[in-house]
């Protein structure tokens, strides 16, 4: 029977993956090197590193050089998220989507804000508080602070009928973010919001986004109770 050949990285990686998990490769196991792998499934030397790099990034593979590559010990599984358009979030869920615009204005932030987002504390930012809902009902607030001096458009949009989250997804880059999930205990103007009962715990995303140096937006988003986090790994 003759080898198949692997013309691309993405069918090389597959084939790499289905021996890491079938155990033809063990934890610890150093794998062949790329030029007999390259020989082996008929492709360029390349190729073969593209597709090693890429499951290394996943965490199975441990890629020293002059070392070789190993099957990681201990894998980390890595979960890959998005920044989700929060009306798509809801369409999927086969749910009416609503908006809600509370309150828009440029406003010097507090100091975490601009501590954070590396702006003088004189600087003001653009302010938005919104309202997600799902067939007519609560589902998330957004208290949002966006960098009109990198997203320069912002601060003519009036976000009346598109929200911040859907708007900059669509027309700010960003190079990079940090992200953080907690649990908060719904305040009085929370509680008012959601409609849920004061001390309510809360599903809390905080999200700041980056162009290269420049902070672009920094949010808060609070879920409605009994909401879920769902991804991929």
């Amino acid at each position: 029977m003759n080898t198949p050949t692997f013309r691309n990285w993405q069918s090389v990686q597959s084939e790499v993956l289905r021996r890491i998990h079938a155990r033809e490769w063990k934890p610890g196991d150093l794998i062949p090197n790329e030029a007999a792998l390259a020989l082996e499934f008929g492709c360029a030397r390349t190729t073969v590193n593209r597709a090693l790099q890429a499951v290394a990034e996943t965490g199975l593979l441990d890629r020293r050089r002059k070392a070789g590559t190993r099957v990681a010990q201990q894998p980390v599984a890595k979960a890959t998220l998005d920044i989700a358009v929060i009306r798509a979030e809801i369409e999927e869920r086969a749910q009416k989507y609503g908006y809600q615009l509370i309150a828009r204005q440029m406003d010097v932030p507090p100091a975490a804000i601009s501590g954070a987002m590396r702006t003088s504390a004189t600087v003001q930012l653009l302010h938005i508080r919104a309202l997600h809902l799902a067939d007519d009902a609560p589902y998330a607030l957004e208290n949002r602070w966006i960098n009109t001096g990198v997203a320069t458009a912002a601060a003519k949009v009036a976000f009346d009928t598109i929200s911040a989250n859907e708007w900059l997804l669509q027309h700010v880059p960003y190079t990079h973010g940090e992200i953080a999930f907690s649990a908060n205990c719904a305040t009085k103007m929370d509680s008012e919001v959601l409609n849920c009962p004061l001390g309510s715990a809360l599903f809390t995303i905080d999200r700041l986004t980056w162009d290269k140096d420049a902070a672009v937006t920094k949010v808060r988003i609070l879920f409605a109770p009994g909401h879920q986090l769902r991804t991929g790994i």
